[in-house]
C-alpha cells in the first residue's frame, strides 16, 4: 500500500522572517484512500482549499519559507491536533469529550460533509490512524517548527502565515478573515495592521468571525518569545471561477499574501530591531 506523503519544504532564502503553511492543498490521493471513500475522490476533493499551494508562489519568490502538504485533509487534517477524532471514524477509540469540529465531521480525519454526507466505507483501526499521523501529519508539524527555528535563530522573531480559502461566506463578512485564535496568537498590531493591509488593497476584512484560528497556529505561536501566528481565510471566488479554474482575480490574491508577508515581516524586524536597541 502507498504511503501518504510528507509536505514540501521551502526553506527561507531571503531577508523576511516569515514561514507559509499551506496545510489543505494536497492533491496526492492512493488508490486506497479513494476506494475507502464511499462516494469516491469527488467527495473528497471538497475538502481541499483549492490551489492555495499556487496563491502563495509570490512570496515564495520574495524569499519566504513554506510548508505545503502534498497528502490530502481528507486522508489527515494536519489542521486538527491529534486528539481531535471523530469515534464514527476511528474503530475503538473513546467515546469521551469529542472537540466541536470533530463533532461536526471535520477531525483529524474529517468524517462527513454536508454535500456529500458520511464519507467512508467503513471506520479505520487506531493503527491506521498512526501510520496516517506518522506519514504526513507529524512530519509537516514537525518541518513548521524547524523552519520557525531557524528563523527564531536568525532574526530572533517569526512570522507564521497559516493560509486557507473558504466557500462563499454569508452576506457582511468579509472576503479575507484572519484569524489569531483571538488574540492569543500573535501581537495586537499583527492582525490591525493585516487587516489595513487587506483593506488598502481593496478587499473587505474581517478578524476572527467566523474563523478564529485552527491548530497549526494555536501550536506553533508564542509571541512572548517573538513567533506570532496569524490564520488567512480567502473567500474562493476572489481567484476562482465558477469551473474551479483561476480566475483574474488569481493574481490579485496572490499579491495580496507577498504585500503580507513583505509588510508585517519587516514591520516585525523593525519592531524586534528597536526592542534590541533598548
Amino acid at each position: 500500500m502507498s504511503k501518504l506523503l510528507p509536505p514540501i519544504i521551502h526553506e527561507p532564502r531571503g531577508d523576511l522572517p516569515v514561514l507559509l503553511s499551506v496545510p489543505h492543498s494536497g492533491r496526492e490521493y492512493p488508490d486506497w484512500l479513494v476506494a475507502l471513500s464511499s462516494g469516491g475522490k469527488p467527495a473528497l476533493t471538497t475538502l481541499e482549499d483549492p490551489l492555495v499551494d499556487r496563491l502563495v508562489w509570490r512570496a515564495l519568490q520574495r524569499g519566504c519559507g513554506a510548508v505545503i502538504a502534498r497528502s490530502p485533509r481528507a486522508a489527515v487534517d494536519c489542521n486538527r491536533a491529534e486528539d481531535e477524532i471523530d469515534p464514527s471514524v476511528i474503530d475503538g477509540a473513546r467515546r469521551g469529550r469529542v472537540s466541536a469540529r470533530a463533532r461536526g465531521g471535520l477531525g483529524i480525519v474529517p468524517a462527513r460533509t454536508q454535500a456529500h454526507g458520511y464519507l467512508w466505507r467503513r471506520a479505520i483501526s487506531p493503527k491506521q490512524l498512526d501510520e496516517r499521523l506518522s506519514q504526513a501529519h507529524r512530519p509537516y508539524h514537525e518541518a513548521v517548527e524547524a523552519q520557525l527555528s531557524l528563523l527564531i535563530d536568525r532574526f530572533g522573531c517569526a512570522l507564521l502565515l497559516d493560509c486557507h480559502s473558504m466557500p462563499p461566506p454569508p452576506a457582511g463578512v468579509g472576503s479575507i478573515i484572519f484569524g489569531d485564535c483571538r488574540g492569543q496568537t500573535a501581537d495586537g498590531w499583527l492582525p490591525s495592521a493585516a487587516l489595513s493591509i487587506a483593506q488598502k488593497s481593496k478587499f473587505t476584512a474581517g478578524l476572527n468571525d467566523p474563523f478564529a484560528g485552527g491548530h497549526i497556529i494555536d501550536r506553533h505561536s508564542a509571541p512572548a518569545r517573538g513567533l506570532h501566528a496569524l490564520q488567512i481565510e480567502i473567500d474562493r471566488r476572489c481567484y476562482l471561477d465558477k469551473a474551479g479554474k483561476p480566475s483574474r482575480g488569481f493574481d490579485r490574491v496572490a499579491t495580496l499574501i507577498e504585500t503580507l508577508a513583505v509588510d508585517l515581516g519587516q514591520e516585525l524586524l523593525g519592531r524586534q530591531f528597536a526592542t534590541a536597541a533598548e
